[in-house]
């Protein structure tokens, strides 16, 4: 007789920068697995795509995941954790005053974890320049993260991440699109910004949401910390 099948509970969430609500199902020891031994690897591009991959998995319906940005990923991931793993996730921090190096354990619960900057989703991130310059950009997708591996300097990995967020360039009576180009002839396009213009676009880019948690602990020195929990490598990576 063959052994059962235990179905897995079924939930529903909401993909962020999509509006669209999924369902989905806990993640299994098989993709567990594959995540231990992703984090055992401490490569970050094995982590992002073993995390990636579990997404896909245990959501259902098709959803092209390259699509997703940075801040999707990080939402949908500790949705799947609270329901496979358990709403707490267990910290260690260290106190934040320069005479202590003590360690205080810290639940997290992951269902009482925000998303900063949430009336930003959506929202045209047209850039006025001047002199007759304006973009449009899209938030940084977790297809289109640049890892410092790749790049030969963080000047050049900040410049790639711009120039991959860059969609339409509006300037005098001219519109371009990025389709129509090669990623060097946008960066390069970049290279040609001024300060003050680029900072502009990081200033937008950067206002972009992400998923946060509030921590303020006693430690046992006496010294109250504050601290925010952000992006997955705080939470969990």
């Amino acid at each position: 007789m063959a052994l059962p099948k235990i179905a897995a509970p079924s939930y529903e969430m909401k993909i962020p920068s999509l509006g669209k609500k999924v369902k989905y199902r806990p993640y299994l020891i098989k993709e567990e697995k594959i995540l231990m031994i992703a984090l055992e690897s401490k490569s970050e591009k094995q982590i992002e795509r073993s995390v990636l991959d579990i997404i896909g998995n245990c959501v259902e319906g098709d959803i092209d995941t390259s699509l997703l940005t940075s801040f999707d990923i990080e939402y949908l991931f500790l949705k799947l954790r609270a329901k496979s793993v358990g709403e707490g996730v267990k910290l260690s921090l260290t106190c934040s005053s320069e005479e202590c190096e003590e360690k205080t354990n810290i639940t997290v619960d992951l269902d009482s974890v925000t998303m900063k900057n949430s009336s930003n989703i959506g929202k045209l991130l047209r850039v006025d320049l001047g002199d007759k310059l304006i973009v449009d950009l899209h938030y940084p997708r977790i297809s289109e993260k640049i890892t410092k591996k790749d790049q030969k300097s963080d000047a050049d990995s900040l410049i790639a991440t711009v120039a991959l967020s860059l969609d339409m360039i509006y300037y005098k009576e001219d519109s371009f699109t990025t389709k129509d180009v090669s990623l060097e002839e946008t960066k390069a396009f970049i290279e040609n910004l001024s300060s003050g213009q680029f900072q502009k676009i990081i200033e937008v880019l950067g206002e972009g949401p992400y998923v946060s948690y509030d921590i303020k602990f006693d430690c046992k020195c006496g010294h109250t910390n504050e601290h925010e929990l952000k992006g997955l490598s705080d939470f969990f990576i």
